[in-house]
């Protein structure tokens, strides 16, 4: 049985040495675990249905039957759900689910409001990560006016990172009142947010004759290094033409360790699309692909609204949402999600 093989492998002292492997092995595992647990309980409580059904036939007296139809009403709901559980459990897992991430967010159109609105979801993203107990590490990040950014790079690492956030990927849209705005109009800006699988060293070999590395002087609020010391990196992946400047740093080591991390991510993102893309005229259906191109979200400040356009989902919490409580809607999201794929898997197999 899987289950016993991956506690062997837990127990073995060696796979403590693969902290990847070690991590892929304790979620599976864990994983595993729930769903024996949720079948478990799924098969009981089918009995205990049978034997309340049961009893509401035999039984004569209406105060018991009365009783045991409320215990069935119940117990179907349970079932019902826990079912959804264990199926759910069954499907496919996503090979990234393991990973930490790193999240870039950039203003797109609107201006300053456009950079206000990403300073916004920046401060929503840090938030949430706190919540989630998540390690949140800021790679890149530069000021712009009036409070905004011109753009944020950080990652995340910790429980389910990954498997949470990649539903954030694509053009965030919001409409409101800009603070700038003397005649009360709504404007609609832009914010782009790009949620990349951060790829391990060893899984992705950089020859160093496929990069080319550039330094410069760093611009910009940062103290009495900046515009005095080349201290600014640039890599540049010869092959695909991918490139990635760091600047957050005073020490030019530090700035290349990052530029490199960066790098790593859009690669692993470059070739996981490319290889999605092979395989998408077999799927049916591409909904929510991640791709930043793609309008996914509307933040709408006047109605209070919050509406998720992939799945069709509206809330109208959005200034406790802006506050970190993401869960509100991604809980929502993932479980429409897991019902298109059940689904989609159901219609593949008849």
């Amino acid at each position: 049985m899987r289950f016993g093989e991956l506690e062997t492998k837990l127990a073995d002292p060696a796979i403590y040495t693969d902290h990847r492997e070690l991590k892929r092995i304790s979620l599976e595992h864990r994983k595993l675990g729930t769903l024996f647990d949720d079948f478990s309980h799924w098969e009981t409580t089918l009995q205990e249905m049978a034997d309340n059904r049961e009893m509401f036939n035999a039984e004569e007296d209406e105060e018991l039957k009365t009783m045991a139809a409320e215990e069935i009403a119940r117990l179907e709901q349970e079932a019902a759900q826990l079912e959804k559980n264990v199926r759910l459990a069954l499907l496919p897992p996503d090979p990234n689910d393991t990973r930490n991430i790193i999240i870039e967010i950039r203003p797109a159109a609107g201006g300053d409001e456009s950079a206000l609105f990403a300073a916004e979801l920046y401060r929503l993203y840090t938030r949430y990560a706190e919540t989630r107990g998540w390690k949140c590490e800021t790679l890149d990040f530069s000021n712009s006016d009036l409070g905004g950014i011109k753009e944020a790079v950080f990652s995340l690492s910790g429980d389910g990172v990954f498997s949470r956030m990649k539903y954030e990927s694509g053009v965030h849209r919001v409409q409101r009142v800009p603070v700038t705005e003397a005649q009360g109009r709504v404007h609609t800006s832009t914010v782009t947010v790009a949620v990349m699988p951060e790829a391990e060293e060893v899984e992705l070999e950089l020859k160093p004759d496929e990069l080319r590395i550039d330094v410069f002087r760093s611009s910009g609020p940062g103290g009495q290094c900046v515009n005095t010391t080349d201290s600014a990196v640039r890599v540049t992946h010869i092959p695909t033409g991918v490139s990635v400047a760091s600047q957050q740093e005073k020490s030019q080591h530090r700035n290349k360790e990052i530029a490199m991390r960066i790098l790593r991510a859009r690669l692993l993102e470059h070739l996981q699309q490319e290889e999605n893309a092979k395989h998408a005229a077999t799927k049916r259906a591409q909904v929510g692909t991640g791709d930043r191109s793609e309008r996914i979200r509307t933040y709408n400040f006047p109605q209070n609204r919050v509406t998720d356009h992939r799945y069709n989902v509206t809330l109208y919490n959005l200034p406790s949402l802006l506050e970190g409580d993401l869960d509100s809607l991604l809980d929502e999201i993932i479980a429409i999600d897991c019902d298109r794929r059940l689904a989609s898997l159901t219609e593949d197999a008849s």
